[in-house]
């Protein structure tokens, strides 16, 4: 309001010296007006701005747990799940893009905000040299890993996880995606039930719809992708600390996987649990 009064003030001297005299009342209330309307209107727009903001802020970001700090989950199978490697403590950084020999796109790492962004920046410049992306991650943000899922059909890619390797939560959303999609035997690709990171001020009612609309997109896009809904179905069934992995024969059945082979390459080796999921 300061600035408006100056710029009033400022408007008479200069009317003053134009005029050679006191400036006419009318003319002054048109000025005043003037600015009144033109305030009026950068109040409005800082408002819609801020509530912009705001409305960013409370929107909760979709992941898969775990999605700060990955950590190995235990599986719900009573028996008969694949062998789980020991837990790659270098699976809790983000995600980071490598191309390997024949075309291979080592792509290991927590799926983070982002790093669908730098996946597509990847394609971009590696693309006509990729083939395949193999996969190694705990999971993460479930909106970059259906992104990852639609550029990898889109570019008609394979999809792979190593032997002894982790593909888990949204993990198997970005597997998904492949045109092929290859597991080894005693690959660990197991899923759970999603969770959204909102404000601890936003109702309950909402997380629970944005929970909802998640879920609808997931099932979806699995559709979408030709893989049977009974995989999301056995998310939803797992809770979040805890993870469904599984059998060989599931993975083809379900239609998660299209190849099941035992001598799939590794590019690290991971330590075998020595027991199965309970």
């Amino acid at each position: 309001m300061a600035d408006l009064g100056a710029m009033i003030v400022k408007a008479r001297e200069w009317l003053r010296h134009a005029l050679g005299s006191a400036p006419d009342d009318l003319v002054l209330r048109s000025l005043f007006a003037t600015m009144l309307v033109v305030t009026a209107g950068l109040l409005a727009v800082d408002f819609l701005d801020l509530n912009a903001a705001s409305a960013d802020a409370r929107t909760p970001t979709p992941s898969l747990p775990p999605a700060e700090k990955p950590t190995p989950l235990p599986a719900i199978r009573q028996a008969g799940g694949p062998p789980l490697p020991h837990f790659d403590t270098k699976l809790r950084a983000t995600m980071t893009f490598d191309l390997d020999a024949g075309g291979r796109l080592m792509a290991t790492g927590t799926i983070v905000p982002g790093t669908a962004r730098v996946f597509a920046a990847e394609i971009e410049k590696r693309g006509s040299y990729v083939t395949t992306i193999v996969l190694a991650s705990p999971g993460g943000s479930v909106a970059d890993a259906l992104a990852m899922g639609h550029l990898i059909r889109e570019k008609k890619f394979a999809t792979e996880v190593e032997a002894e390797h982790y593909c888990a939560s949204s993990c198997p959303l970005v597997f998904a995606g492949g045109a092929v999609r290859r597991a080894a035997e005693n690959a660990a690709i197991g899923v759970h039930q999603i969770s959204a990171t909102a404000p601890a001020t936003m109702p309950a009612a909402e997380g629970m719809q944005d929970a909802q609309m998640i879920s609808a997109l997931c099932q979806r896009y699995l559709r979408d992708m030709g893989v049977d809904p009974e995989v999301w179905i056995r998310a939803m069934e797992t809770p979040s600390e805890r993870l469904f992995y599984f059998r060989s024969n599931e993975l083809l059945d379900l239609k998660l996987a299209t190849e099941i082979g035992g001598k799939l390459p590794r590019t690290a080796t991971l330590a075998i649990g020595t027991g199965r999921g309970q």
